[in-house]
């Protein structure tokens, strides 16, 4: 189970990257400034289940919620 969330999340912050044009590095840090990581891992094993888009449109929202700009 361990490796499950480990893999989606090493999956899912890069496609969150490209899909705002920021290096990996720089998407993490913002997810975890702005709550996204947080909610990453709270909700990894419902997320996982749905598209990739709709998670990376998720963990936008979730930034945008507590003061992200991108």
């Amino acid at each position: 189970m361990v490796s499950d969330k480990i893999s989606f999340i090493t999956y899912i912050v890069p496609e969150f990257a490209a899909a705002y044009k920021m290096k990996i590095q720089d998407a993490f840090f913002y997810l975890k400034k702005y709550g996204g990581w947080e909610f990453l891992n709270k909700h990894w094993k419902a997320l996982h289940t749905a598209n990739s888009f709709y998670v990376v449109d998720y963990l936008y929202r979730i930034c945008y919620q507590n003061g992200g700009l991108r």
